[in-house]
């Protein structure tokens, strides 16, 4: 009989009764890995604006600044996270090396979709408003980016779900998030009797999470172009 309960307690559809059981825990580690996902996309973003500008403003700084951004989304993640803390001078458990390392690969995607939205705005656009009087700055901040948003949210929208996997990755090397939950399922798995309810449980509410960051930033976009649900209307 005993070794039913344990046998239904292992069973992969057993992570509800998981979840119910360690709550609290589970709920924090939820808690780590959105912040995980979300501020460093955010920064990210506030990096590559300048720089995707840049790319898009003069044509030379383009084919450098696309290697170098590509470059860096080509490092492993795990060795990532190794480099960052030697080369910061951190404590080799900081805490910082999760974020900065995400954050990097977050500008080394969104730099490209900003210069290429950038790019999507057309020259006689750009002409109509600088003769109607736009300035520079203002002709980039309420013409040209309200433009390139469409273009812009899709990036975003890849480099949160990427995000999501990413911060995961951290998890299974001590760093408290979801990725915590696949390495408790590992450790208390015998040679014979895999324990699957925490492993299916990260994997829920990874995608639960993807799926809501996406959403949200599906809004957002929607919001910052009113313009585009008028032109359907």
């Amino acid at each position: 009989m005993s070794g039913f309960a344990n046998e239904v307690s292992s069973s992969p559809l057993s992570f509800w009764s998981y979840f119910m059981d360690h709550r609290s825990a589970d709920l924090q580690l939820l808690w780590s890995h959105t912040w995980l996902s979300v501020v460093p996309v955010v920064l990210g973003l506030v990096i590559a604006l300048p720089l995707g500008w840049l790319s898009n403003r003069f044509s030379w700084s383009y084919p450098p600044i696309m290697t170098v951004s590509g470059l860096l989304y080509t490092i492993p993640s795990i060795a990532l996270f190794v480099l960052i803390p030697p080369l910061l001078h951190l404590d080799q458990l900081s805490e910082l090396q999760v974020p900065i390392a995400l954050t990097v690969y977050s500008v080394a995607l969104l730099v490209r979709v900003v210069a290429d939205g950038l790019g999507s705005v057309s020259e006689d656009t750009r002409q109509a408003a600088t003769a109607i009087g736009f300035t520079p700055l203002a002709r980039l901040l309420k013409v040209d980016l309200p433009i390139a948003v469409p273009v812009i949210t899709a990036g975003l929208r890849v480099a949160v779900v990427s995000n999501v996997s990413i911060v995961a990755i951290a998890g299974t090397i001590g760093f408290q998030n979801l990725g915590n939950l696949f390495t408790t399922g590992y450790q208390l798995s015998s040679g014979t009797s895999p324990y699957y309810p925490p492993i299916v449980l990260g994997l829920v509410l990874c995608v639960i999470l993807a799926l809501a960051l996406d959403a949200l930033v599906i809004l957002a976009g929607r919001g910052l172009t009113p313009w585009r649900r008028a032109a359907r209307g």
